[in-house]
C-alpha cells in the first residue's frame, strides 16, 4: 500500500459518502417500515409538546391556587395532573419503542450492505493494497456503523423537538414576562425574558464551541487506536492458533505495548476534553433555573406578576434555554457520530477504489 500519494478526504466528502449509502434505508424494500416509524416518531414529538405545554399551564394554575390558599382549586388541579402525567408517561414509553426500532432496523439494513460490499468479489482481500484509512474494517462495520445509525435518530428527533418546543415556549415567555420597565431611566424592554434567554444561550453555546472545538478529532483518534489495539490482539491470537504467520513474542509484546500506550494517551486527552466541557454543561444546568427565577423577581416584588406566573415563566425559561442550547447539550454526541460516520465513510471510499472499472455504490 502506497501511502505517500494518499490525500486524506475532507470531512465534507466523508459525510457525503456516508449518507450516499445510509439514506438508502428510506427507499426500496425497507422504505415502508422506515417511513412509518419516522412518521410515528414525529407525531409522538408533537403530542409530547402538547402535554408539556399543558403541564406548563398546570404549574401556573396550581401555584396561583397555592398563593390564594384555594383548597377547592388545588384539589381540582391535583386531579387534572393525573391524566397529564399518564399521557406523558405513555408517550415517553412509546417514543423509546419507536426510536429503538428505527435504530435497530436502520443498523441492520446498513450493516448488511456494508458486509456485502466488503466481502463480494474478494474486496476484503484486495483492500489491503488500497491507500486510505480503512484499518480494522470488521470493527468499523460492527461498532462504528452502530453508532452512526443510533445517534442520528436521537439527534434529529431532539433537534426537531427543540425547534418546535422553543418556538412554542418563546410565546409563553413573551406573553407572561411582558415588558420590563426600568424605573428612573424611562427605559422599557419589550419581551425581556425572551431577549435574556437568547443572550444567555448564545453565551453558553459560544463557550461550548470554544472549549470543544477539537473533540471530533480526539474521538476519531480514540476509535482508531482502540481498533488498532484489537487488531494486534487478534493477530497475536491467530498466530498462536496457526491461522496466521507466527511473529516473535518480543515483537508482539512491543506492538501491543505501543498500541496500548497510544490508547491511554488518547483516552487522557479525551478525559481532559470532557472535563472542560462538563464545566460548561454542569454550570448551565445549575444556573439556568436560577437565572429564570431571578429575572422574574423584579415584577413579582412589584406585584405585577403572580407566583404561578413566576413558576410558569421560570419553567418556560429553562425549556427555551434547553431548546436554544440543543447544540451545546449534544456537542459530544455530534462529535461521536461524526467520528464514527467518518470511519465508515473511509472504509467505503477505500472499497470504492477496489473496483476501478465499475461504479462503486452500495
Amino acid at each position: 500500500m502506497n501511502d505517500v500519494s494518499y490525500i486524506a478526504p475532507s470531512e465534507e466528502r466523508l459525510l457525503s459518502r456516508f449518507w450516499q449509502s445510509a439514506r438508502g434505508f428510506w427507499s426500496g424494500a425497507s422504505a415502508p417500515w422506515a417511513w412509518l416509524l419516522t412518521v410515528l416518531l414525529i407525531a409522538t414529538v408533537l403530542l409530547q409538546l402538547l402535554t408539556q405545554y399543558s403541564l406548563n399551564f398546570w404549574n401556573r394554575d396550581f401555584f396561583n391556587a397555592v398563593e390564594r390558599k384555594d383548597g377547592a382549586e388545588l384539589l381540582r388541579q391535583a386531579m387534572w395532573f393525573a391524566p397529564l402525567a399518564a399521557a406523558s408517561l405513555a408517550l415517553a414509553v412509546f417514543s423509546v419503542w419507536a426510536r429503538m426500532t428505527l435504530q435497530r432496523k436502520w443498523r441492520e439494513w446498513l450493516s448488511n450492505r456494508l458486509y456485502d460490499y466488503w466481502l463480494e468479489k474478494d474486496r476484503y482481500v484486495r483492500l489491503r493494497f488500497m491507500p486510505g484509512e480503512h484499518q480494522a474494517p470488521e470493527y468499523r462495520i460492527a461498532e462504528d456503523a452502530r453508532v452512526a445509525t443510533d445517534l442520528p435518530v436521537d439527534l434529529v428527533l431532539g433537534l426537531f423537538s427543540s425547534f418546535i418546543t422553543g418556538i412554542t415556549f418563546i410565546g409563553i415567555l413573551w406573553k407572561v414576562g411582558g415588558n420590563l420597565a426600568i424605573d428612573g431611566y424611562g427605559i422599557e424592554i419589550p419581551g425581556y425574558l425572551v431577549i435574556a434567554v437568547i443572550v444567555y444561550s448564545i453565551l453558553v453555546a459560544g463557550a461550548m464551541m470554544l472549549i470543544g472545538r477539537r473533540l471530533t478529532h480526539v474521538l476519531e483518534d480514540n476509535k482508531r487506536t482502540e481498533a488498532e489495539l484489537r487488531a494486534i490482539g487478534t493477530h497475536i491470537r491467530e498466530s498462536g492458533e496457526g491461522k496466521a504467520l507466527p511473529d516473535d513474542t518480543k515483537g508482539g509484546l512491543r506492538a501491543v505495548g505501543a498500541a496500548l500506550q497510544a490508547v491511554i494517551d488518547i483516552w487522557l486527552e479525551y478525559c481532559w476534553q470532557l472535563m472542560r466541557l462538563t464545566v460548561v454543561t454542569h454550570s448551565n444546568s445549575l444556573l439556568a433555573p436560577v437565572v429564570g427565577l431571578l429575572l422574574c423577581m423584579p415584577k413579582y416584588v412589584a406585584g405585577t406578576m403572580l407566583l404561578g406566573e413566576v413558576v410558569q415563566a421560570a419553567a418556560a425559561f429553562v425549556v427555551v434555554q434547553g431548546a436554544c442550547n440543543w447544540f451545546t447539550d449534544n456537542y459530544t454526541r455530534i462529535a461521536d457520530w461524526a467520528a464514527s460516520a467518518n470511519r465508515v465513510a473511509s472504509l467505503l471510499l477505500a472499497l470504492d477504489q477496489v473496483d476501478q472499472s465499475g461504479p462503486a455504490a452500495t
